[in-house]
């Protein structure tokens, strides 16, 4: 790139570069989102794990760290570990790992088996979808994982799918839609914290936007997946659940919902887990440990993703890639609503492109906090936009590990599972409706425009 074409910083030595600020974004995306397209042509198991996420991430760090030979290397190290090691992403990093290790003792213990258990064993089989996909949406909001409700619920589904005489790809679409509900609205789920965080925003008050969003939204799936015929008399033999080992998921969404800081939530879920596994005999005090352990393990790979990636957006934000692509984007938002499509187009793109909808609302979050506050869009309202729109396109995606998981399991292509995708369908078109109409705005954001208007 010539002189010409960059502009000079007038507080540094460094270089304006603009769009090209993102060249290391667009390596790092080559490299993962190619290597994965690549090995898909190939026939490999699992080819977006072929090309771990995190080297993928040190090649576009490199990129960074070569751009503007006007800085020397060690200003730009310093760059990237600023950028990466900000309140605003430890403090996310710390919730990843709790929250990990809550979700692990709770499974070790019994709690996520004895949610699924009660759920079926009220399930009339006349709604058995239905029901799969209600299970499914309490699970996943106690969890705060769509991966780990997969993981737990999918072989139910297919066994139950098969005893009832329905298709598994149905069952399984229903399963995933729920994973998906609780995803959003789950204050320990990686995407809610991710975006809360990323746009500045309360998790109570980004439920509370998710929840008038999702929940017409679940209504419209429920009554979808109760025209489903069920054959069987039954569905087989159900396991046995118990309560107690489900106070600690209540207890988690209630002190949440009253406002209590989320870690201390989560400590508590803890240590009320392991205090019932231990009264109960399903878990020893090792056993807790080694499940804090293993569930913070799980969290490990995002978390150091998230880390990597604040780093490079960082350094972009100061060569003048987020300057540019601001500026960019508010040509096109001429309005309020154009902006929070800006919004909800970026999020989603991203997180097709990458598999991922929590990294793609990491990357995503700086941007969109920056057009939100040139239009006065409330943090709440950034945050929910980011995390819903960042998972509907996903239950379209066939690259994802979840989608080649499921499709293994019913045995049938990801459009067969796409067909039966009715809540992201409904997300979807009851998200774009608060957009399209300016719904749910606050009494903040009505006074803004008001006064804008009468400017």
């Amino acid at each position: 790139m010539s002189e010409n074409n960059m502009k000079q910083d007038n507080n540094s030595s460094q270089k304006t570069y603009g769009f090209w600020a993102f060249t290391p974004i667009l390596v790092f995306l080559l490299i993962y989102i190619g290597g994965g397209i690549v090995f898909t042509c190939m026939g490999m198991e699992t080819p977006f794990k072929q090309i771990p996420r995190e080297a993928a991430l040190l090649v576009g760090i490199a990129v960074a760290l070569v751009m503007n030979r006007k800085l020397n290397i060690e200003d730009k190290v310093e760059m990237l570990a600023k950028n990466a090691g900000q309140t605003g992403v430890m403090s996310m990093v710390m919730i990843f790992l709790v929250a990990g290790a809550f979700s692990g003792v709770c499974s070790a213990t019994g709690g996520a088996d004895s949610v699924v258990n009660m759920g079926l064993t009220f399930i009339p089989k006349h709604f058995l979808v239905s029901g799969i996909f209600i299970v499914s949406s309490f699970l996943s909001t106690a969890m705060g994982t769509s991966t780990g409700t997969t993981v737990a619920l999918a072989p139910i589904a297919v066994a139950v799918s098969e005893a009832a005489g329905i298709s598994p790809a149905i069952a399984l679409a229903a399963m995933s839609g729920g994973s998906m509900f609780g995803d959003n609205l789950s204050f320990i789920s990686d995407t809610t914290i991710a975006a809360t965080k990323g746009v500045g925003a309360e998790m109570r008050d980004k439920f509370k936007m998710n929840f008038l969003i999702a929940v017409p939204a679940a209504i419209i799936a429920v009554i979808a997946y109760s025209t489903v015929h069920v054959s069987a008399d039954g569905i087989g033999e159900i396991g046995s659940y118990n309560f107690i080992y489900i106070l600690p998921y209540v207890t988690v969404l209630v002190t949440a919902l009253m406002g209590m800081n989320v870690l201390v939530v989560l400590f508590i879920g803890i240590a009320m887990a392991g205090a019932i596994g231990l009264a109960m005999g399903s878990i020893t005090i090792l056993g807790i440990f080694k499940a804090c352990g293993s569930g913070m393990s799980d969290m490990l790979s995002i978390a150091i993703t998230c880390i990597l990636i604040r780093g490079l957006i960082g350094v972009i934000h100061e060569y003048g890639g987020i300057e540019w692509l601001v500026k960019t984007v508010l040509k096109l938002a001429k309005s309020r609503k154009t902006a929070e499509y800006c919004i909800a187009f970026m999020s989603a793109i991203l997180s097709l492109a990458l598999a991922n909808n929590t990294m793609a609302i990491i990357i995503s979050a700086p941007l969109a906090k920056e057009i939100g506050e040139s239009y006065h869009i409330s943090p709440k309202r950034m945050a929910s936009l980011l995390d819903i729109f960042g998972c509907v396109l996903l239950e379209f995606a066939p690259h994802t590990g979840s989608m080649v998981l499921l499709t293994t399991l019913a045995g049938c292509s990801p459009v067969d599972i796409m067909a039966g995708a009715y809540y992201a369908m409904a997300l979807g078109v009851c998200a774009v409706i608060t957009i399209q109409f300016g719904l749910l705005r606050t009494k903040e954001e009505k006074a803004f425009d008001m006064k804008k208007e009468r400017a």
